[in-house]
């Protein structure tokens, strides 16, 4: 009995995916749209034929074009409840011509406007997820973070709710810890100062529930590190890459013969910032520094007097 066709089509569309060819063994196999074919570089062997163009039957010469054409919608993303796969009916009461609606159909389009945001949160659940998430953008967009502080706090409260951590506990105090936590694992550097004066909450409140979590969670919270408040200073005092590119190399060394080890990353940061400007001639006061690292002035004075000791830097007078 002759091979179906269709059957061996079949086949051939559902087998898993070439990378050797059979006859010779080579691994350079090239997939020819026009023909629908996998034909091997090395012999010339047509391995598949047939094959499906899942590539989109539109062209776009450049990213504009591209996002205009494409219909896939927007990517999936942790910082909406239901992680953007649901729909919002537009809050204008007009028609795709532009033309206005009646009152009557206003009337409709209001009611199922109404019941569309009861069904996107059904429960007690996703209700404290949607408010949470959105004081995680607040607290984020207040404290100028990049978008994957967002998407790593938002997965971070995200996992405190599964594992039922947030019945008794302040949202904000939670929400706040979220973000401390996803600053400090993906190394963007900011102090719980900062959060709490960004939030308006008591600090001692969000370490205590940043130190719940991370114990519950069980998840493992990289130690902040001076560098990564030494870039920041630099940046908010507008000094050279030269002087920040010396603070960074005193950091270093200073790592390196274990003077960070149990002094607070703010301060040595802020001191070493504080002789890169000296040995650049970029003089910033002692108070600048210490305005902008949220320390004192003492902090600095002796952090500076400690590394100029045991580094041997020598500074003009």
């Amino acid at each position: 009995m002759p091979d179906d066709p269709e059957a061996s089509t079949e086949t051939s569309a559902i087998q898993p995916r070439i990378r050797v060819c059979p006859e010779c063994g080579g691994s350079k196999l090239m997939r020819d749209y026009d023909a629908a074919e996998i034909v091997c570089m090395a012999c010339g062997c047509v391995i598949a034929e047939k094959l499906a163009d899942s590539r989109p039957e539109w062209r776009a010469f450049d990213d504009e074009q591209k996002a205009k054409r494409a219909r896939v919608g927007a990517p999936l993303t942790f910082t909406i409840h239901d992680k953007g796969l649901s729909t919002v009916i537009d809050w204008r009461d007009k028609r795709s011509s532009g033309k206005s609606l009646t009152p009557a159909q206003r009337l409709d389009l209001y009611k199922l406007r109404k019941w569309q945001r009861r069904v996107r949160v059904s429960d007690a659940t996703e209700r404290n997820l949607a408010v949470a998430l959105s004081e995680l953008s607040k607290l984020s967009a207040g404290l100028n973070l990049p978008k994957n502080i967002l998407e790593t706090a938002s997965v971070i409260y995200r996992k405190a709710i599964k594992k039922k951590l947030i019945r008794g506990r302040s949202i904000h105090n939670v929400t706040a810890a979220a973000i401390y936590m996803s600053c400090r694992q993906c190394g963007v550097a900011r102090t719980l100062d900062e959060i709490a004066s960004s939030s308006n909450l008591n600090k001692k409140d969000i370490g205590r529930s940043y130190r719940f979590m991370v114990r519950e969670l069980e998840t493992f919270v990289p130690p902040s590190t001076s560098m990564h408040y030494a870039a920041r200073f630099s940046n908010k005092l507008t000094i050279t890459g030269k002087a920040e590119a010396i603070a960074l190399k005193i950091l270093d060394i200073a790592k390196g013969m274990k003077l960070t080890s149990g002094r607070g990353p703010t301060g040595i940061a802020a001191a070493a910032t504080y002789i890169a400007t000296v040995l650049t001639n970029e003089r910033r006061t002692q108070r600048e520094i210490a305005e902008i690292a949220n320390v004192t002035e003492v902090t600095i004075r002796n952090r500076y007097k400690e590394l100029l000791e045991r580094l041997f830097i020598e500074v003009p007078m």
